[in-house]
């Protein structure tokens, strides 16, 4: 094999044992300790957690998949050819003019000398350049391709379980509040006797409501921009809101744990975020093909994920400044505690769900940026072309930091709390055994209703079933009533389900 260096048949024994068991030793360690990880959530119950851990195990088959295809594939590919005047179009680098041997290099490689090829790229050149062209992507540019890909997705990863983790240790720093509210009681004497509360003389009111008008409309937003950075939640922010999701979502349970709720919410929304959707895979795609030489793309797209991430987290923040506005515009004085409303028309397009779409986006975003930075400097090194001037260079990384520990400490924390104040709940509500028995009563009524069809369909004109089937709308109504009723019966005997410590 000429040029493609020492095959298998003249390579050592021990060399092909030694490595071949260092890699399976490898594999089979982060095998295990994706098992491990699985039974330790199955165990404490963390349903939400398997879930993402799951979505992980999903990323990297896909991995393993992309990396045998282009194993496979690599030596067909090199051997497509195209005209050379089309191989030097939208090239990430200039070609050195005087150099011509590097006409068959393909635009992937961004290094002409001292560099490397892989077996093959000798013979897949000759194969093209006896046709007078140029090979589609020689093996190297290949073999390059597939390690970035593989370095975008475990980036991708962790920096998620870095954002999950840092976002949920600031959550954590609001269970004080939760325990100060239930450690309240609640008697009945209490909640008959009358109350009145001074809108104005609210905390929350107070740090929130900013007058009305054109000018403190403005200047609402201007607040929302910069609270996002200091004290983004307080605990007058935290109370009231709270307060609302519970008097509109579990008006009979007045000692729900809010505080649970939202981390098993969170939890829920990380099995989203941590995986790489087919939309992203074609931004990866258009990235790439304006990685052209001058433009200077990467630089300019760095600060998308930080302007959609300043902006998702001013737009959080004024949806608390709307609620307090929407109570101080109305009321002077309110009967008992102050209720905010929850409502999906202070969200954009009235969709909660499109901030979870944008912060998945700018986590992905902004781990491309850093695993592209950190990707061309391992393989071609600082002064790479590609990377461009240390004027470019620097801005990039510490935009992708600012990026990762804003959404980690402010906006994802905000998100969790925010995000709830829409016109529905989510099932993280209750428990994941609650989940699982709502389900599979649902279940079951469909599979009677679907035996009960089939019973009056055999009757032949006969008498009209006495048990009347449910239709759809009156099984998901029976469902809630059914979740109302198990938190009642629940709270009565003094064991809620939905706030047990899991």
């Amino acid at each position: 094999m000429a040029g493609g260096g020492t095959t298998l048949e003249y390579t050592p024994t021990w060399v092909v044992a030694l490595v071949c068991s260092v890699i399976v030793s490898i594999s089979f360690a982060v095998e295990r300790g994706l098992h491990r990880a699985g039974k330790h959530f199955d165990k404490n119950d963390q349903k939400q957690l398997s879930g993402a851990l799951q979505k992980v195990k999903e990323e990297l088959m896909l991995l393993g998949f992309i990396s045998l295809l282009l194993s496979v594939s690599q030596s067909r590919i090199a051997k497509i050819c195209i005209s050379k005047e089309l191989s030097e179009k939208l090239l990430p680098c200039k070609k050195p003019k005087e150099d011509k041997s590097l006409n068959d290099n393909s635009h992937f490689q961004l290094s002409f000398t001292g560099r490397h090829l892989l077996a093959g790229d000798s013979a897949a050149g000759d194969y093209c350049s006896q046709k007078g062209k140029a090979p589609l992507m020689s093996i190297s540019a290949l073999h390059e391709l597939h390690i970035f890909i593989f370095v975008l997705a475990i980036a991708h990863i962790i920096f998620c379980l870095l954002t999950i983790l840092f976002g949920t240790m600031k959550i954590m720093q609001w269970r004080k509040w939760e325990d100060k509210v239930l450690e309240k009681d609640y008697n009945a004497d209490e909640v008959i006797q009358k109350k009145y509360t001074a809108v104005r003389e609210h905390d929350f009111i107070r740090g929130r409501f900013l007058g009305v008008g054109k000018a403190d409309a403005c200047f609402g937003w201007v607040h929302s921009f910069m609270k996002q950075f200091l004290a983004s939640v307080n605990e007058s922010d935290y109370i009231t809101m709270r307060l609302g999701f519970v008097t509109t979502h579990c008006k009979t349970n007045p000692k729900f744990n809010f505080h649970k709720y939202l981390i098993r919410a969170l939890n829920s929304d990380f099995k989203k975020v941590v995986g790489i959707s087919w939309y992203l895979w074609v931004f990866v795609v258009l990235f790439l093909l304006l990685n052209i030489a001058a433009w200077h793309v990467y630089f300019w797209l760095a600060f998308l994920p930080l302007i959609l991430l300043l902006a998702v987290g001013m737009k959080l923040e004024h949806i608390i400044t709307d609620l307090a506005h929407e109570v101080a515009e109305k009321h002077i004085a309110v009967e008992g505690d102050l209720v905010v409303r929850p409502s999906d028309d202070l969200f954009w397009f009235k969709s909660p769900r499109l901030v979870l779409f944008l912060i998945h986006f700018i986590l992905f975003q902004n781990s491309f940026e850093l695993a592209f930075i950190f990707f061309i400097f391992a393989q071609y090194g600082f002064d790479s072309c590609i990377m461009g001037q240390v004027k470019f260079i620097i801005p990039r990384l510490v935009i992708g930091v600012l990026v990762q520990l804003l959404c980690s400490y402010s906006t994802l924390p905000l998100y969790a709390l925010v995000a709830q104040m829409g016109s529905s709940f989510k099932g993280a509500i209750f428990t994941d055994q609650a989940q699982q028995q709502i389900a599979g009563w649902a279940k079951s009524a469909k599979m009677a209703k679907k035996k009960g069809s089939t019973h009056a369909g055999s009757s032949h004109g006969g008498s009209p079933n006495p048990i009347a089937t449910p239709s759809p709308k009156s099984i998901q109504l029976q469902s809630l009533l059914v979740k109302g009723s198990s938190q009642q019966s629940h709270l009565s005997e003094k064991k809620p389900e939905i706030v047990e410590e899991k």
